[in-house]
């Protein structure tokens, strides 16, 4: 993990982060190149570039009197190789770019794997935290990166039982996960931060047995998903980076797809860091198998 950014200017009613960690602050592009640069000299393969909010990066270049949007610095650091895999989080449906999106399609070592906290599905609700878009702006997004990045993983933060949140916005966000078909969600129920903003404006006044139950409705319809998605890539063949030995088998490996799937394979002669081509032959919910593929 590569840090690009410290703090954030966002004031999500929910988060403690801008009173702990401070206002935004981008760190100097060519010290992050040359971090991952010698990265990839020590061995490694894949790095990821990390902020609160890494669309929102800018940095300035005040000799060469240029400004460095996150879109030029993710296209730096994949231009220091083929080999080196980038991967960003996270992403604030509010700033991430067409510019972006272009960026990841033109360079194919940039994972297909976007991270997008959505928190809410209800309009009403997202106004409350404070999140500035809408539903429907939420959903526009997420077309237009299907649009751009037909194969992009999408996932996602979940928020269930938020201040006066009634049953029929939990289905609103019941319904906006089954719109958008998530890869991969980080599901809580809300608890209050004290200092927050919605520590001091609202009554955390959704029960707890209730916000148990709704976090396992979400739980449960995720599973399913997640399932189906897995279940669609068996008889594919991918790409997969070797990350280690699986913690179940000594004799298999696992890696990940570009678009952030756990795929499971035997082990051969393959050491961490090479790439290979994995047939998947079976899956579960959460982990995809297969056998390696000669080119």
């Amino acid at each position: 993990f590569v840090s690009i950014m410290r703090g954030c200017n966002n004031m999500c009613s929910f988060c403690v982060v801008p009173f702990t960690r401070g206002r935004e602050r981008s760190r100097d592009a060519y010290s992050i190149v040359k971090e991952c640069e010698a990265l990839f000299n020590d061995g490694y393969r894949e790095v990821t570039l990390l902020g609160q909010n890494v669309d929102s990066y800018h940095f300035v270049d005040e000799e060469n009197k240029t400004q460095i949007s996150f879109a030029k610095l993710m296209e730096m650091v994949a231009l220091i190789s083929p080999l080196l895999r980038v991967r960003f989080s996270t992403s604030h449906p509010k700033d991430i770019t067409d510019e972006v999106l272009f960026t990841m399609q033109q360079h194919e070592n940039i994972c297909n794997y976007i991270h997008l906290p959505v928190q809410s599905g209800s309009s009403r609700v997202l106004q409350m935290m404070n999140r500035t878009y809408s539903r429907e702006w939420y959903i526009a997004k997420v077309n237009r990166i299907r649009e751009l990045l037909p194969d992009c993983g999408i996932s996602t933060d979940m928020i269930t039982g938020f201040c006066t949140e009634t049953e029929e916005e939990h289905k609103e966000s019941l319904s906006l996960m089954e719109y958008c078909n998530y890869d991969l969600a980080y599901m809580y129920f809300y608890s209050e931060r004290p200092g927050t903003l919605a520590a001091r404006r609202f009554e955390d006044d959704v029960p707890l047995e209730v916000k148990k139950r709704r976090l396992q409705e979400m739980v449960d319809l995720h599973r399913l998903q997640t399932l189906k998605s897995m279940q669609k890539d068996v008889g594919k063949t991918f790409k997969v980076l070797v990350e280690g030995v699986s913690k179940k088998n000594d004799e298999e490996l696992f890696g990940r797809t570009d678009h952030n799937k756990v795929v499971i394979f035997p082990k051969g002669d393959l050491k961490k860091g090479d790439y290979i081509r994995v047939h998947i032959d079976r899956c579960t919910s959460g982990t995809l198998f297969g056998k390696i593929v000669l080119v």
